[in-house]
């Protein structure tokens, strides 16, 4: 009979045990989230037009700024009988913009501050 040597058990390899650590809560108080400030607003106003045809400037209306048909033509009119009509009130930026796409269509458009 043939002795073998005794074969060596092992053990289960474990997983290490995690590490934690205690942190104990802070006494200041967590950072606040600055109030968001509203930027400016700016009126977007339509001039009367002696050039275009009021249903082209309707259109344009319609087109920029996304009105309805009842009310671009009222505010066209608006501007034709006194000479100038409030479209919308925005940002400056997009007011500028809006500007910008009216002029390119030679529609008279100015942009002020709102009060």
């Amino acid at each position: 009979m043939s002795e073998s040597a005794p074969k060596p058990t092992q053990a289960p390899a474990q997983a290490p045990a995690p590490v934690t650590s205690t942190v104990s809560p802070s006494k200041t108080p967590a950072p606040t989230r600055p109030t968001p400030r509203h930027l400016p607003r700016w009126k977007v106003l339509l001039h009367n037009d002696d050039v275009n045809d009021i249903l082209f400037i309707v259109l344009t209306v319609q087109d920029i700024v996304h009105l309805n048909q009842k009310d671009a033509t009222l505010r066209t009119i608006e501007a034709h009988r006194t000479g100038v009509s409030l479209l919308l009130t925005t940002h400056q930026e997009l007011a500028e913009l809006y500007q910008q796409q009216f002029t390119s269509k030679n529609v008279t458009v100015t942009i002020e501050p709102e009060e």
